[in-house]
């Protein structure tokens, strides 16, 4: 049973909805964010029901440069979420703050986690981390990360591991490579976010590609699920795929996203970027061996929980997708 966990980047997309399950559970929650509670607006709209839980104590913290030792002192399971996300930007000379947030800042996690003799952590990694690949990806398949941000995800991942199987150390680790995470709270720079946004306005979807690449999209309620599941597992390092269960094409995509709002999305086609895939998809069977994870959320339902929460979003909020 978990007392007392650490969340870090409680204020984002899947740190936020892993916090409100966890406050739900009767669990203590101590979130960490560079964003912070009462000064930016994302942080107070995804934390909105966490902030008034008593149970839940928010932190405004950089993991690469701040004091990390008290706050994960006394917790049991440090869910590490926190990240600098999006391929396209990490080809810039943004790339330093992936490499501070990402590598970095992980490695001063750990640090701390190992000083204070926390017991589990629990890894996002990313489905960015295989590369190409002709067939549902495996654990053990190799990795070729084609983006600065996938290196950046795979130097994390690996880092917690190797901390993990250190023969003096106290951690375990899981690293979980999600695969295209979606639902409500999802940034707007992403494709279902932009497909729906679309729709709804009519303003033209900007199509990397012709459209035929495929992703394997998955609910954020089923990666919340798996997540938790991670934190139980009886291992010392581990490597483990949460995928959506069927990986689709962006122009079924745009279709199942014209049925579910009733219409249709305006497209315009560019080139393919640089460190995009023509496809990812999940081989699920270490998951379910594991974790007994299996996605009960299928795209059409998802889709429609997404557009529902789009739609009631704030003027202030809705601009973000225009951006």
């Amino acid at each position: 049973m978990m007392s007392r966990v650490v969340v870090t980047g409680a204020a984002g997309f899947i740190g936020s909805h892993l916090v409100d399950e966890l406050l739900g559970r009767g669990v203590r929650v101590v979130g960490l964010d560079r964003r912070r509670v009462g000064e930016h607006a994302l942080a107070d709209e995804n934390l909105a029901r966490a902030v008034v839980n008593p149970l839940f104590t928010p932190y405004c913290l950089d993991l690469a440069v701040d004091q990390l030792d008290d706050v994960v002192a006394g917790c049991d399971t440090v869910f590490h979420l926190a990240a600098r996300p999006g391929v396209r930007p990490s080809w810039s000379r943004e790339f330093l703050d992936y490499t501070q947030t990402n590598v970095l800042g992980t490695h001063r996690l750990l640090e701390a986690c190992t000083r204070q003799g926390v017991r589990r952590l629990v890894v996002a990694s990313s489905s960015s981390v295989y590369g190409p690949a002709d067939r549902p990806s495996r654990e053990d398949d190799p990795t070729c990360p084609v983006s600065p941000y996938g290196v950046s995800k795979l130097a994390a991942e690996q880092l917690c591991l190797a901390y993990a199987r250190r023969a003096d150390s106290p951690l375990s680790a899981v690293a979980l490579r999600y695969f295209t995470v979606y639902g409500p709270r999802q940034r707007p720079d992403m494709a279902i976010g932009r497909v729906l946004f679309a729709a709804y306005t009519g303003f033209p979807l900007t199509l990397f590609g012709d459209g035929s690449q495929r992703r394997e999209f998955t609910y954020v309620g089923d990666v919340v699920a798996a997540t938790l599941a991670a934190a139980r597992l009886e291992a010392q390092a581990a490597v483990v795929n949460v995928g959506g269960g069927a990986s689709v094409s962006m122009l079924a995509l745009i279709n199942e996203a014209a049925r579910v709002t009733g219409r249709q999305v305006p497209v315009k086609l560019v080139a393919a970027q640089p460190g995009d895939v023509p496809a990812t998809a999940a081989d699920p069977t270490r998951a379910r061996r594991l974790l007994g994870y299996w996605p009960k959320v299928g795209l059409h339902e998802g889709l429609a929980r997404q557009a529902a929460w789009l739609v009631n979003l704030s003027d202030d909020r809705l601009a973000a997708f225009t951006s």
